[in-house]
């Protein structure tokens, strides 16, 4: 039994991969199955140890992007997907899958395509309240569909269309509540604010958190994760802007945080402040109140959709970035953490908001499907 995965490279398609492989071998267990091939199809394995760790062999394929606005690299491109279209058909001819799992994103075109023109029966899940063009292409012929947001349905066959949340990797799904403080050298009696950039870190939203940072800590301590390639810089700005103050100890800063440092922090943390890509699903399961400010350069704009989408849920609250102030974030942080009904309120959304069986659900699929292809 073989199952193929390919998806656009990020970590919003990688994770949630990972996440449904981890389920797969599990539930193959339960059902004592042969353990399944697994496979993932990408231009870049993304992270090769979580790859070996699940038993995923890595597939090299090779695809172009197709931009919204006018560049030469979109004639190179289109040469670049056709040859990865090639490469792909040879590939999945040879390595013949049951079937096919697509995640999205433009590194999945070859791959679908191909499945499509063997006629492999192919699953999409869609992380984004509106689906980007690939998966739009790909529901079309997909035997099924799984959907994060609910308003992300209306976009496909309502026969073949399931809203099973996004998938979340076992290593962040729950809470680490205990040692978090002792972990993180931090208060039990002040609230931790978490801000994150995601896996990169947001430049944007490190200025506007470290401006407002003198008036922040006095209330409540900063667990920041900026991205690696901003850690310096905001290390040596923090000098500057808090000196020799004593609050300076409330500040903690990290480039990236592993599995389970983000599980620590989300134990301690009172409050998110975050971009608005795939964490959404992770602050969710974690049942945190959160302030969310999209990427405006996302593409197709799908983060301030997501956020919004969040927002209708109860669980959040949306700052775009172009009115983002280190003067509201703080005004924003208050009134969530001095009223307890909002803040409860939230949280109480958030956790109605998450689906904790996604991978299961995903998961399940697959095998039933790889199982009655293979007969």
């Amino acid at each position: 039994m073989k199952i193929l995965f390919t998806g656009g490279g990020s970590g919003g398609h990688f994770y949630p991969i990972i996440a449904i492989a981890e389920a797969v071998n599990d539930i193959a267990r339960e059902r004592r199955l042969v353990d399944p091939e697994l496979f993932y199809a990408a231009p870049d394995p993304y992270d090769r140890e979580l790859l070996i760790a699940n038993n995923i062999t890595f597939v090299s394929t090779a695809a172009g992007k197709v931009r919204n606005y006018f560049s030469l690299l979109n004639f190179f491109d289109f040469f670049k997907t056709g040859w990865g279209v090639l490469r792909s058909v040879l590939r999945i001819f040879f390595l013949y899958p049951d079937v096919v799992f697509g995640k999205g994103g433009y590194a999945s075109f070859p791959t679908l395509l191909a499945a499509k023109l063997f006629r492999i029966p192919v699953i999409i899940h869609e992380s984004d309240a509106e689906p980007g063009r690939v998966n739009r292409w790909a529901g079309t012929f997909a035997v099924k569909v799984a959907v994060s947001f609910p308003e992300a349905a209306h976009y496909f066959k309502k026969e073949k269309c399931a809203y099973t949340g996004n998938p979340i990797r076992k290593a962040v799904l729950v809470p680490a509540r205990e040692g978090a403080h002792e972990f993180l050298k931090l208060d039990k009696d002040l609230p931790i604010i978490y801000v994150t950039g995601g896996s990169q870190g947001a430049q944007a939203l490190n200025e506007v958190v470290l401006s407002a940072l003198p008036q922040l800590l006095e209330k409540y301590q900063v667990v920041h994760q900026t991205g690696t390639d901003n850690i310096d810089d905001v290390q040596n700005r923090i000098k500057v802007i808090l000196g020799d103050s004593p609050l300076a100890k409330r500040y903690k800063a990290f480039g990236y945080l592993n599995d389970l440092a983000t599980r620590m922090v989300a134990g301690a943390a009172a409050i998110i402040i975050s971009r608005a890509g795939s964490t959404i699903f992770e602050i969710a399961s974690w049942g945190l109140p959160s302030i969310l400010i999209p990427l405006p350069t996302a593409a197709e704009d799908h983060q301030t959709k997501n956020a919004y989408a969040y927002a209708r849920a109860g669980a959040c609250t949306v700052i775009e970035q172009g009115n983002l102030t280190p003067g509201l974030l703080v005004s924003e942080v208050n009134r969530i953490m001095t009223h307890e009904p909002i803040k409860h309120a939230m949280g109480t959304a958030a956790r109605a908001f998450a689906r904790l069986d996604a991978a299961s659900l995903i998961s399940s699929a697959l095998l039933d499907i790889a199982l009655s292809h293979e007969q």
